[in-house]
């Protein structure tokens, strides 16, 4: 039986290069996303190697999200993954600067979206059963503060929390959970964190040999494609040249 993929925010970044990476190895993917020109155009694409089912929708959007995983089609009703990428930062101007609306934007996506798909997935993850695995993407903000990580570290640290207390919950399911924790990743998550302003997204990158969405994605096919028995709780990762800062001090003069 194929396998069956569900990748949140598939239009870019991690969750493009994860679509690609599975249809290589011939899952069948459902893919979702908000610009519906960009995902037309990667159902297109994939199509041509496996099986796909695109999802115009927004995972802030609770009733939209109920609506189309309702209407999944049969072939795709049982999933053997839950990919819950969709996520974002915005900002990283230090606290009193920030805009509220950003913050929101933020726990909405980052939180409620990723509470809405694994909810309503998850029986059909259950249904699967053995070898079914959620997997989030947290990211390393979440274990180190750093200034302007404010919100966005906070929505990470949730995702690490729900993922280890939905291992309490799934037990005896067989469905796994894991976090897998980026650190400096290359991709256009950053270009819309800066709201587009190329040059602080080249100067971010200039010489440290960031982690690519490919990298990524790499690594998740690795977690999703572990024997059944084996669940992998949390993986954090940073390129080489990345490290967490030492305490900060301000000294009086």
């Amino acid at each position: 039986m194929t396998s069956t993929v569900f990748i949140t925010g598939a239009t870019s970044g991690f969750g493009e290069a994860c679509a690609r990476r599975f249809a290589e190895a011939g899952w069948s993917l459902v893919l979702t996303g908000r610009r519906q020109e960009r995902l037309d155009a990667l159902c297109a694409e994939l199509s041509k190697k496996t099986q796909v089912h695109g999802l115009v929708v927004d995972v802030r959007d609770r009733k939209a999200m109920e609506e189309a995983i309702a209407g999944l089609p049969p072939a795709f009703a049982k999933l053997r993954g839950l990919i819950n990428n969709a996520g974002l930062a915005l900002g990283a101007d230090p606290a009193p600067q920030c805009n509220l609306d950003d913050w929101e934007t933020m726990v909405d996506t980052n939180i409620k979206g990723l509470m809405y798909s694994t909810r309503l997935l998850l029986p059909r993850l259950i249904a699967h059963g053995r070898g079914a695995t959620i997997l989030n993407v947290g990211s390393v903000a979440g274990n180190y503060p750093y200034p302007g990580s404010h919100v966005y570290g906070g929505t990470k640290a949730f995702v690490g929390q729900f993922s280890l207390s939905l291992r309490c919950d799934l037990r005896g399911t067989g469905v796994r959970v894991t976090n897998i924790e980026p650190g400096l990743c290359e991709s256009e998550f950053s270009l819309v964190r800066f709201g587009g302003d190329q040059s602080r997204y080249d100067a971010t990158y200039a010489g440290a040999e960031a982690i690519q969405p490919q990298d990524i994605a790499e690594t998740i096919f690795w977690i999703l494609n572990q024997p059944a028995h084996i669940n992998i709780n949390n993986l954090e990762l940073m390129p080489v040249s990345q490290d967490w800062a030492g305490f900060s001090i301000t000294r009086k003069d």
